[in-house]
């Protein structure tokens, strides 16, 4: 910070996670910083949260923990008064529904702070080269999260027509898709899973779902607790083959939550089949090779793997076809570019020295558009204050220029009549969405407005009169 310029304006671009995490240790860094920090958390969607309301199965109970936390982050700090104690100084405001790139433009934020912070996250999929992955029938398992999250930017159906499908991947995001694929709907129905999707997995003809992995028992991704989950889904029957656990053994596990994984899995090989309506057969040292079909998927094509020297990974040349309907590819994620932001398309990432963005002074990246969409929330954490730790050196000594337009973007996004929503604005939906619940057929705690524009008027009109 500069003796001149008391007070430091930032803009964190993505309201998940990692930037609502790196707003609320800026804002705890304003002693540090011997003056006022105004923070501006910007969000393309009209609610906050990312990933976390967007990006999760709506089954889990443990992100309503994480939900909460955030909210407490944000709600913790209203705006700032010029009565209070300058050591005290700080303000986080929510500006959603605006897309940086779109709305408003990276150069404009520059002009208007001393310092932007990218955290965009990453919300599309990762490639996956084989050939047929384009085929009517095959997924990328980022969309089908947002449809039966409530995305407000995805179609209101999906096809759930076919009998057998596949899950390629071995990590939550396939545990995920694969159990609400076999889960019964009727067993969502106290979620906050929205109407639309319940109608649609009501309808679902899915009975056997296969998730493939490369790597064998002992390499797989998953948390304890995601795995757990699987062996408690209601009429459905886990499916192990013996072959595939060849010389693995839990008590030479890596990890202690590994031990745990590969207990769990040949408890489940030991355990006898129910006659369920439904499977989920879980197929390692399975690489893809080609999903077949014609005018549509027809089957999915792998060759068989083995562990080669040094943790290396080889082909055996055996191949096996299953014969599937649908596809889903749960091989990662891939970061989402903000305009005229610099990008490393190879990794998906914004090149960047701990947070710095590589010759851009002022700009500053975290979160998974800062490594790669690899890691848990705890990884945000540390990210964030690695990020937020340099950008406060930068500050101290004088790196940061000041903005060069002194005027609010809110007078601008007001002059462009752009429809942002506010703090006031997300508690409004949010009491909203928890009254829908409560007044169901089926009790929730609450029941998400899906379509983008009612969102955004049940925030601003209820922001409004607050």
């Amino acid at each position: 910070m500069t003796s001149s310029s008391p007070t430091l304006r930032v803009a964190i671009v993505g309201a998940g996670p990692a930037g609502i995490y790196a707003g609320n240790l800026l804002a705890g860094a304003v002693a540090a910083l011997e003056g006022r920090v105004e923070i501006d958390l910007f969000e393309s969607l009209p609610a906050p949260y990312g990933l976390i309301r967007y990006g999760v199965a709506p089954d889990h109970p443990r992100i309503k923990g994480i939900v909460n936390s955030l909210h407490e982050m944000l709600d913790a700090f209203p705006a700032a008064s010029d009565d209070e104690p300058a050591a005290t100084r700080r303000t986080i405001r929510f500006i959603g529904n605006v897309e940086v790139g779109r709305d408003i433009s990276l150069d404009e934020l520059r002009e208007r702070y001393h310092a932007v912070i990218l955290a965009t996250g990453a919300i599309r999929d990762a490639a996956l080269d084989v050939p047929g992955v384009d085929l009517p029938g095959s997924y990328g398992a980022a969309d089908f999260v947002a449809w039966f999250d409530g995305h407000p930017d995805v179609a209101r159906t999906w096809p759930l027509d076919a009998s057998s499908v596949a899950v390629i991947g071995n990590g939550n995001v396939a545990l995920d898709v694969a159990r609400v694929l076999a889960k019964h709907a009727v067993d969502l129905r106290t979620t906050e899973v929205p109407d639309n999707v319940l109608e649609g997995l009501e309808s679902s003809n899915a009975t056997d779902v296969h998730v493939f992995g490369r790597r064998g028992p002992a390499d797989i991704k998953f948390t304890p607790i995601e795995l757990r989950e699987l062996g408690e889904v209601n009429d459905v029957d886990i499916v192990l083959y013996d072959e595939d656990f060849d010389g693995v053994d839990p008590a030479a596990a890596s990890t202690n939550q590994l031990k745990v994984m590969l207990r769990t899995l040949n408890g489940w090989r030991e355990r006898p089949q129910t006659g369920a309506s439904r499977r989920l057969h879980l197929h390692f040292w399975h690489a893809p090779v080609e999903i077949t079909g014609e005018d549509r998927v027809a089957g999915i094509r792998f060759e068989r793997t083995a562990p080669g020297p040094e943790g290396s990974l080889v082909r055996t040349g055996e191949i096996r076809e299953y014969p599937i309907q649908a596809v889903y590819r749960a091989v990662g994620y891939y970061g989402t570019q903000v305009a005229r932001a610099p990008f490393d398309p190879a990794r998906g990432v914004v090149p960047n020295e701990g947070g710095r963005v590589i010759d851009e002074p002022g700009l500053y990246a975290t979160g998974w558009i800062k490594r790669g969409p690899v890691g848990l929330i705890g990884h945000t954490k540390s990210d964030a204050l690695e990020t937020i730790s340099n950008l406060v050196a930068d500050a101290q000594a004088g790196l940061l220029t000041p903005p060069a337009e002194a005027d609010d973007v809110l007078a601008v996004l007001d002059e462009r009549e752009t429809e942002y929503t506010t703090w006031d604005g997300w508690l409004a939906l949010d009491a909203h969405e928890r009254h829908l619940g409560e007044n169901h057929a089926h009790t929730r705690e609450r029941v998400k407005v899906v379509p983008r524009e009612e969102q955004v008027a049940v925030s601003r009109d209820g922001a409004l009169v607050r």
